[in-house]
């Protein structure tokens, strides 16, 4: 996960009273069911399990909202609303992280619940600056419960995600993932990953077609195949070639930078970063060719 501090933003200035609070939780809260339902409507099927989390993350998330709700009724006697608001509440589930899953054909059930727990870890931090700032007694009181919350919340999704954890821990021991095997792998992938471009680009226009085989260039001293040994099979369809494709370069660049930060000594560690680097950028060449034929 990322290094900087859970919590980018200082709220702008102290909340005023607990109808604010709760447009504040509300708002934030109707933001994590869109962010979390958008990926829990994705529907790759390599996706699956990843999307499956989002389900339930989603679904948490408005059954927080309708405690919101409740608890501001109970308070105040009505819903909170915008009106409510003085400034805009910081946003506790950012679109970047999301976006780091939803655009990865490598993301996993552990890494969706690594960061559902990092959102709740920041409303923890949240809330209880709301609490320390507030000078009514009721206001801090309720801002003080909504970190409670978080706090048990957080808990809740760290069983989560030891569970993810132990999970791939199985699977990874059972396919005998060793360093060696990756770096076996990273030449089996290259040349699998070279027979996909080159199926890719008979559906594309010449210069297009160009730009694409031009991304099989590492060096290599192995010829490119001809158009007739690389005939994609009949079941496959362009879409597939390209989602495996793209499968295929992010964990090349998975391997790379997996021996770059294992390397032993300076020549290997130089030549781990520079595969990783050709790999980095062949992967956001295949992303852009992919977007762009959609």
């Amino acid at each position: 996960m990322r290094s900087e501090p859970l919590l980018a933003t200082d709220p702008p200035a102290p909340v005023k009273d607990v109808g604010e609070l709760y447009a504040i939780a509300s708002t934030q809260t109707q933001i994590a069911i869109q962010r979390y339902g958008k990926l829990a409507a994705q529907g790759d099927k390599t996706f699956e399990p990843v999307r499956c989390v989002f389900e339930v993350l989603s679904q948490r998330e408005q059954d927080r909202a309708e405690s919101i709700k409740d608890l501001c009724i109970a308070a105040i006697g009505r819903v909170p609303g915008p009106a409510d608001l003085r400034w805009t509440p910081i946003d506790l589930v950012p679109s970047e992280e999301l976006s780091d899953i939803g655009n990865s054909l490598l993301s996993t059930p552990y890494g969706a619940w690594a960061l559902a727990v990092r959102h709740r870890e920041r409303a923890f931090i949240f809330w209880t600056y709301v609490a320390a700032l507030a000078e009514a007694k009721a206001l801090r009181a309720a801002a003080e419960n909504l970190a409670r919350e978080a706090l048990r919340d957080g808990n809740l999704l760290r069983r989560e995600r030891r569970l993810a954890w132990r999970a791939e821990r199985k699977r990874t021991a059972v396919e005998g993932s060793s360093a060696a095997t990756e770096l076996s792998m990273a030449a089996l992938l290259e040349s699998l990953l070279l027979k996909d471009i080159v199926w890719w680009s008979q559906d594309l226009p010449g210069p297009e077609r160009k730009h694409l085989l031009s991304l099989i260039g590492t060096g290599s001293v192995d010829p490119v195949p001809e158009a007739e040994e690389a005939q994609s099979p009949r079941s496959e369809t362009l879409e597939e070639i390209k989602h495996r494709a793209l499968r295929r370069a992010e964990q090349l660049s998975s391997i790379y930078l997996d021996e770059a930060d294992n390397a032993v000594d300076q020549p290997r560690l130089e030549l781990a970063q520079q595969l990783a680097a050709h790999s980095i950028a062949r992967l956001a060449d295949l992303r852009a060719i992919a977007a762009a034929h959609r």
